[in-house]
Formats: C-alpha cells, sequence, structure tokens
C-alpha cells in the first residue's frame, strides 16, 4: 500500500537557491586551483558549518584572520561580499515547487542550514520564500542537519508527522538523517529528476 503524504520540506541552498562560494571567489583568485586550495584549507565547510549553527561573522573571520593573515582579504570577503555567492534561484525547481503550492493542498515547509545574519536578505529577495507555512533556519535555532533535534524543532513547531512527509535535499548526510527520522526523501541531484521523483510518490 503506498503511503500518503500531506507534508513536503525542501531544503533551499542548492535546491532552490543557487549557492555556490565559488562565484565569489573566482572574481578573487585567478585558477580554480587556487579557489580549490582556499575553500579545503581555510574557508572549509566544516567552518562555515559553525556559522549555519549560529557562531556571529565577526567571531568566524577574526579567528581566520589571525591564523592565515596573508589571506585576510580573500577571508573578509566570505561575509563583506556574501552576496555575491548566490547566483539567483534555481527556477525550474521554484516552478516545482508553484506547482505544489498551487494545485495539491500539501503542507510546504524549508528547514535549512543557513546564517541567522545573512537569512534576512534571502527573504527580501526570493519571492518564492514567502509561500511556505513555515521555515526553520540552522542559525536561528543554534543546531543545525543532519542532527535529529533539528528536524525534530519542525516536527513540533507544525506538528508534522514524518510518516507522511516528503524531504527534499541536496546534501546525502542531511538525506540519510531524514530517512533516519522517518520520512520519505529524495536526493535532489537536478529539477529534472526531482520532478520525475515527485510524479512517482504520487505528488505531480
Amino acid at each position: 500500500m503506498k503511503r500518503k503524504f500531506d507534508t513536503i520540506i525542501f531544503d533551499l541552498g542548492g535546491v532552490l537557491v543557487d549557492w555556490n562560494p565559488r562565484y565569489l571567489y573566482r572574481k578573487i583568485f585567478k585558477t580554480e586551483a587556487e579557489i580549490d586550495w582556499f575553500l579545503e584549507n581555510i574557508c572549509t565547510p566544516e567552518w562555515n558549518e559553525q556559522q549555519d549553527a549560529g557562531r556571529s561573522f565577526e567571531a568566524a573571520t577574526e579567528e581566520l584572520v589571525l591564523q592565515y593573515p596573508d589571506h585576510e582579504h580573500a577571508i573578509r570577503a566570505w561575509y563583506g561580499r556574501w552576496d555575491e555567492t548566490i547566483q539567483g534561484s534555481i527556477p525550474q525547481t521554484v516552478e516545482i515547487l508553484r506547482e505544489i503550492k498551487q494545485n495539491n493542498g500539501h503542507r510546504l515547509y524549508a528547514l535549512t542550514n543557513w546564517s541567522h545574519e545573512t537569512f534576512p536578505w534571502a527573504l527580501k529577495n526570493f519571492d518564492f520564500l514567502h509561500w511556505f507555512e513555515g521555515i526553520v533556519v540552522s542559525g536561528e535555532e543554534k543546531t543545525r542537519k543532519p542532527f535529529p533535534e533539528f528536524y525534530q524543532i519542525l516536527f513540533d513547531r507544525y506538528q508534522v508527522q514524518p510518516k507522511r512527509t516528503i524531504f527534499i535535499d541536496d546534501n546525502l548526510k542531511n538525506v540519510e538523517a531524514g530517512k533516519m527520522m522517518g520520512m520519505e526523501t529524495i536526493h535532489f541531484q537536478s529539477p529534472h529528476a526531482l520532478h520525475a521523483s515527485l510524479r512517482e510518490l504520487g505528488i505531480l
């Protein structure tokens, strides 16, 4: 018997929002190899995750500048020019969201690893963020995916039943954690593949 779903939870960055620090650092460094080294050794994903979990930009930046003074300009650019890390929306996924919103009657939420300092910018710049019934932002909650308590915040706040929920994320660790929480999950890889998966599940 097919599961019945009444709720869909979207990740934002990499699914609906085209965020990539390379968009910024291609303006600062001359080669992809230089960017690779910088993102693997200085402004690393692990460092960025701490801001997603609530650490201030100022504290994060000053810590790295002390450690790597020769890279001060590039380090300060991460937050000083943060809006240049976003290319815009991912239009085909936004259209999928629009179709669900207009035609399906499913409850729509977002669960995002995003700093509380930059999320207000996103709310001003992306109208589709206002289509959700609720958005849970890691920087505001001081925890993040893939930690179970972060998913639980959304479940509790909006009375969401995991077994009746589909969760979409581009990060496999987050997808696996969502599955452990009892949700049907989709590992986002492209809008086309997402549309096919949602069609198979009877959503589109």
